[in-house]
């Protein structure tokens, strides 16, 4: 299959480069609402359940089940401060997912096909 026998061997979902679980990896980074979550985190680490609620419109309970999933995803963790607890991005498992699947990819050769594919489709588009 790929280039490295090792990891053709393992089945989808096991270990690769320490992240235990690629598919919830990737089931976490599908939803809309946990990007906004991990965006928010990336901005400022240590949020709060409540200060990760402000400005999402959504419910305390809503956002506590996807920082559950985020947390099972190892995506985020969470460290208690007193009463407290601050949630922070762990950006490891994206870093292994882009560095096995993405990164293979050399970005000229990413930027030409851009390049052409937006070149055909103003063609198409002329062609209308």
């Amino acid at each position: 299959m790929g280039t490295d026998p090792a990891l053709d061997e393992q089945p989808i979902g096991c270990i690769i480069a320490g992240v235990t679980d690629v598919d919830a990896v990737f089931r976490a980074l599908a939803d809309p609402t946990r990007r906004r979550v991990l965006d928010r985190l990336h901005e400022r680490g240590g949020q709060t359940l409540g200060e990760l609620c402000e400005g999402m419109g959504m419910s305390r309970q809503a956002v506590s089940k996807h920082l559950a999933q985020l947390e099972s995803a190892g995506l985020v963790s969470a460290v208690r401060r007193g009463r407290e607890k601050l949630h922070h991005l762990d950006p490891v498992p994206i870093q292994e997912i882009h560095d096995r699947w993405i990164g293979k990819f050399e970005r000229s050769r990413v930027q030409a096909i851009t390049t052409l594919r937006a070149a055909l489709e103003d063609r198409d588009d002329l062609d209308e």
